[in-house]
């Protein structure tokens, strides 16, 4: 059980460390394109699914954190792909003004 834990922790920090790139990617775009809302909702049903298996299973406390981390890391590339999203339209809008 110690392993299983252990490799599950490990796999969940190589997770966590893609996504700030993800992050950054979308904070300097600016734009929601080349992201899946599907995709992210999907991660994020993910890691509260395995929240929910380590409380279940009562297993080391250590656990919690990695999945709290990377929901905590979806949950703002989340936020920054709705204010993109925003923007988008806000460049649409400009843009149809302009060709008037």
């Amino acid at each position: 059980m110690f392993w299983d834990n252990l490799l599950e922790t490990a796999m969940l920090i190589c997770f966590a460390a893609a996504w700030p790139a993800s992050i950054y990617k979308s904070w300097v775009s600016r734009t929601r394109k080349g992201k899946s809302l599907a995709f992210m909702l999907v991660v994020i049903l993910g890691y509260i699914l395995g929240m929910i298996k380590v409380a279940r299973h009562n297993i080391l406390g250590f656990m919690m954190l990695p999945y709290s981390i990377n929901t905590l890391l979806v949950i703002c590339d989340l936020v920054l792909y709705y204010r993109n999203y925003r923007l988008d339209i806000e460049r649409d809008k400009l843009r149809a003004n302009n060709q008037e």
